[in-house]
């Protein structure tokens, strides 16, 4: 397999489920649970699918021919005899049928089927980037689902900012009903709450004190009060597979003048942040102009006791049918164009301060970006 640029006369191949890989869903827009071989030929879409299948997928998908697994196996079968392996045969002998002379696939491709396909003598070109380069630059009908995804987002804030204010405060620790007040609790509601709203909320983030000084901590155990809490909401709609991706960083009781500044420092880089995504503006110089600020500010990133603090990771990073997908708002990032949708999530990290976090998404335009997230930004809970 060599690894190389887009090929205009190679055509796409993908052999995955679509419930948890975002090109396979993309490609034919239906979600499927087992692994199955997709591709492209002459502009059409082209899906293989079991009679378990078959009549879901033809119905319901986007694909421009939907043909029967047992079918193209039998002859698959009778072509390749003794040799026959799946799924690379049944691949070999759509390729020789349809004059297909490579596929690209992208740098997930399983490497089983890869050896298969090689043995069998089918090229595969290796993408560098998106194998579906469209995916990055959203529609209006994809910007409205990573809306709905973000208003799950928002309705879990809500539920948490009602559970912090109603928690008692006692020795140090959130309480509620009587018991302590911990992260799964919280988390358990955010679910809740997203369900009712069609949505999943998965591995959602509820660190607290130093727990949110690592920014993919999903927190565990009592939540303490006077500890900024960070808060990362990214659900996926069921029906649609897109998500939203937004955080706050909360605090009940009394903040610190360190709490006060270290919040309204992130606070202020975000909505800042915000409006400098532009089409055609550099996203490494966003990324640094953060950087410099919170450097200028007093906030630098550097390491202690052999772990980094600060603003330890990029600015912002694609939303779609993938939570992390390009492009990225970090040291190595391009210039941003139009259709792009983006996080904005300035943080900073220092045990015995804590961590802050707060993140929105945006759309690129030419102008002042278009606003996916809506939530407000109140903090401090009494």
């Amino acid at each position: 397999m060599a690894r190389k640029s887009i090929t205009p006369s190679t055509e796409v191949l993908l052999y995955a489920d679509s419930e948890m890989d975002a090109d396979m869903l993309y490609f034919g827009k239906v979600f499927v649970p087992d692994p199955f071989i997709a591709f492209s030929h002459q502009g059409k879409r082209i899906a293989v699918v079991s009679q378990l299948e078959f009549a879901r997928v033809h119905k319901e998908s986007q694909f421009d021919e939907v043909l029967s697994l047992e079918a193209v196996m039998q002859e698959a079968r009778s072509v390749c005899r003794k040799a026959f392996v799946y799924p690379g045969s049944i691949v070999a002998h759509l390729a020789r049928r349809r004059g297909i002379k490579a596929f690209r696939v992208s740098d997930i491709f399983p490497v089983g089927v890869a050896i298969q396909l090689g043995d069998l003598g089918v090229k595969l070109e290796v993408v560098e980037g998106m194998l579906l380069p469209e995916r990055e630059f959203k529609t209006d009908e994809e910007a409205q689902a990573i809306k709905q995804g973000n208003a799950a987002s928002s309705a879990g804030f809500k539920v948490v900012e009602k559970l912090l204010a109603k928690a008692e405060i006692r020795r140090g620790y959130l309480y509620l009903d009587g018991r302590r007040l911990t992260s799964e609790k919280v988390q358990e509601a955010i679910a809740v709450e997203c369900l009712k709203r069609g949505a999943i909320a998965a591995n959602t983030i509820v660190a607290g004190g130093d727990q949110a000084c690592d920014p993919h901590c999903r927190g565990s155990g009592p939540l303490r009060a006077n500890e900024l809490i960070i808060v990362d909401i990214f659900p996926r709609i069921s029906s649609t597979g897109y998500h939203g991706d937004m955080t706050r960083t909360y605090l009940k009781g009394r903040a610190s003048e360190g709490q006060k500044a270290l919040y309204n420092t992130v606070f202020e880089a975000e909505q800042e942040a915000i409006k400098e995504h532009r089409s055609g503006k550099s996203a490494t110089l966003i990324y640094k102009s953060v950087r410099e600020k919170f450097d200028a500010a007093g906030y630098p990133t550097r390491k202690e006791n052999g772990f980094p603090v600060g603003f330890i990771h990029g600015l912002g990073h694609g939303l779609g049918l993938a939570v992390h997908e390009p492009p990225r708002v970090n040291p190595s990032g391009s210039r941003l164009r139009s259709g792009q949708v983006i996080t904005v999530e300035p943080g900073l990290y220092y045990p015995g301060l804590g961590g802050a976090r707060v993140e929105d998404v945006i759309r690129v335009r030419k102008g002042e970006p278009e606003m996916l997230s809506q939530h407000g930004y109140r903090w401090l809970i009494r």
